[in-house]
């Protein structure tokens, strides 16, 4: 089991920038793909940005492409998402997952361990 806590989470203006970071706990962290998913208020949770154990493999969902970033130090056990060019519907809870394996999938049942997300909330 993986232990996860994100931060950085906050009130930005469109436009801005934000950088979430998610810190694990355990002594594998390479061995699990990792995953940022979000949840809009009165929607379900989708699949933001996904990076691979070794983080040499990242995915994103079309809406965020080209202007969010994941990435990950598996020195520091943390995986990050730089998020540029924020808009209004970016607003969400953003939450970190760890997935058993190292490979990607943007399926939020194939993820076993999340954390207690961090709010995003971007104003117009």
């Amino acid at each position: 089991q993986v232990q996860l806590v994100e931060s950085g989470g906050g009130l930005v203006q469109a436009g801005g920038s934000l950088r979430l970071s998610c810190a694990a706990s355990g002594r594998t962290f390479s061995s699990h793909a990792m995953g940022w998913f979000r949840q809009a208020p009165g929607k379900e949770r989708v699949f933001a940005a996904g990076i691979s154990g070794s983080g040499s493999r990242t995915y994103y969902t079309d809406s965020v492409e080209g202007r969010f970033t994941i990435s990950r130090d598996n020195a520091k056990n943390t995986v990050y998402l730089q998020m540029n060019s924020l808009k209004p519907e970016d607003t969400a809870v953003y939450y970190c997952a760890a997935k058993g394996s190292v490979a990607i999938t943007t399926r939020s049942r194939d993820y076993d361990d999340w954390g207690q997300g961090t709010q995003v909330t971007v104003s117009s």
